[in-house]
């Protein structure tokens, strides 16, 4: 039976080694999947098409233009070599690959200028998450994170689980009381997004170690 094992990083540098050791244990690249928060444009090169927007984000805070269907769903050369920009209500700007960000971009991928539809605490709990994990690591992706996703049988979880907590995850129920404390519920889809120094501000506090 095939099962869905995500962790969310603080750090993108944690996060794609994660995803380089997932393939390095010949994981298909069509089971992997990669959101990653770009509101300080570090990922501004990947699929933007040379289409200009007000920081690249719309009045609601997604990403209004540069979505690409190939893009999302991966490429040669490993799958970050196929990460594109992507529109997910709530997140703003990220760049994405895999089938967890073409799930959750729904119907959108490819829409006349790029917005899409379709929401990522959805395709969390379809692919088999609970209610809280999913909004957790919704918020963790709004709030600077990146969520690797990776649909494996049940037979190699361990070895899964393993590769991740070898990369420094998030751990998801530390982090859900941490947002609680601080007066967080739930992710919001039409919440506005983080821009680039909440993003920095909630990295300081929170770090990698929770």
């Amino acid at each position: 039976m095939t099962q869905t094992i995500s962790r969310l990083f603080d750090s993108y540098s944690e996060a794609t080694g994660a995803v380089h050791a997932l393939e390095g244990a010949n994981i298909p690249h069509d089971d992997i999947s990669v959101i990653a928060n770009n509101a300080d444009g570090t990922h501004a090169g990947h699929a933007n098409d040379g289409v200009e927007t007000r920081d690249g984000v719309n009045d609601h805070g997604d990403v209004t233009r540069g979505t690409s269907t190939g893009a999302v769903l991966g490429g040669a050369g490993g799958l970050l070599a196929g990460l594109g920009l992507l529109a997910i209500p709530g997140l703003g700007p990220i760049v994405a690959a895999g089938w967890l960000a073409a799930t959750a971009a729904g119907a959108g991928i490819g829409a006349i200028g790029g917005a899409a539809t379709g929401g990522i605490v959805g395709a969390l709990k379809n692919a088999g998450h609970s209610d809280e994990d999913a909004h957790v690591f919704a918020e963790g992706v709004r709030r600077g994170g990146t969520l690797v996703s990776v649909r494996a049988p049940e037979e190699r979880r361990s070895e899964i689980e393993a590769i991740f907590d070898g990369h420094g995850p998030v751990d998801a129920a530390s982090r859900r009381q941490a947002y609680r404390e601080a007066g967080w519920t739930k992710f919001e889809a039409d919440a506005p997004a983080y821009d680039a120094a909440q993003v920095e501000r909630e990295r300081q506090p929170l770090g990698s170690g929770m």
